[in-house]
């Protein structure tokens, strides 16, 4: 089934319209089911932000549009009684029960936006995703997760504060992510969530489908060379390290991965 997002791999980055991609990664998890009725939606929901934001110049009004229409208008929300229930990383499912989480749920927002041409992107925040809509001399950052609503400073910085227990706050957590990252933090807050109530199985599969929509982001491969040597295939552990070295410039991690994959010179499969 993981032939079905390869192409994705295959994608300039910004040839990859997020939201679909996220559907269609979502359907490899519901064998058989077509995506139309989702797209139509999504297209159905972009005229709406058009007719609507016809006359919105700022990012503040356009993400005013936003907001009402997607929490407001179609109950788009944060899932807050069940966080970690699998189905809120699931865009299919997302769009079926109105919940999500923030990442999931900002897929949704920077898609829409995008489809008519606004200018948005998810940041790479610790923990909690947001959208920085409009452009760079004006944005407005908002939350999906909470209704949409317009985070200031002062909101900002106690995100942060706790997201990284107090730590430094960097620039990087304020980058917009490209679409494939976007796609990888979906992965990995699925994969991760699999680990920790222990199916691992499942989170190889995911990890499976981060090497194949990113071919080059090396923790994918490095984590699916980690699951599949504790499931005993060493051989196939060995493959993914090797991709990883093929793909890794940076010195440091390729002595790292090399160390690796001697280390498993001489094991058995």
């Amino acid at each position: 089934m993981i032939e079905g997002i390869a192409h994705l791999g295959l994608l300039d980055d910004e040839a990859i319209g997020l939201d679909t991609a996220a559907l269609e990664l979502a359907a490899l998890d519901h064998p058989g089911i077509t995506l139309r009725p989702y797209l139509e939606t999504l297209d159905n929901m972009a005229e709406q932000a058009a007719l609507h934001g016809a006359a919105a110049r700022s990012a503040r009004e356009r993400a005013s549009v936003l907001s009402d229409l997607i929490a407001g208008e179609h109950g788009f929300a944060g899932d807050r009684a069940t966080y970690d229930d699998p189905r809120n990383a699931d865009l299919v499912e997302v769009m079926e029960r109105r919940l999500g989480l923030p990442v999931s749920l900002s897929i949704l927002y920077v898609g829409i936006a995008r489809r008519i041409g606004w200018q948005a992107d998810a940041l790479n925040t610790p923990s909690h995703v947001l959208v920085r809509l409009g452009p760079d001399t004006a944005p407005v950052l908002i939350d999906p997760f909470h209704l949409g609503a317009m985070v200031d400073t002062a909101q900002l910085a106690r995100l942060l504060a706790h997201a990284t227990g107090g730590g430094a706050i960097t620039a990087e957590h304020l980058t917009a992510m490209s679409n494939r990252e976007v796609l990888v933090r979906l992965l990995t807050n699925q994969a991760s969530r699999a680990e920790r109530s222990g199916n691992a199985g499942r989170a190889l599969t995911l990890y499976q489908r981060m090497t194949t929509v990113a071919p080059a982001h090396g923790f994918g491969w490095w984590e699916r060379a980690r699951l599949e040597l504790t499931g005993g295939d060493v051989a196939a552990a060995r493959a993914s390290l090797s991709a990883m070295l093929e793909m890794t410039r940076d010195p440091a991690m390729r002595a790292h991965v090399s160390a690796a994959l001697d280390a498993l010179a001489g094991s058995s499969d």
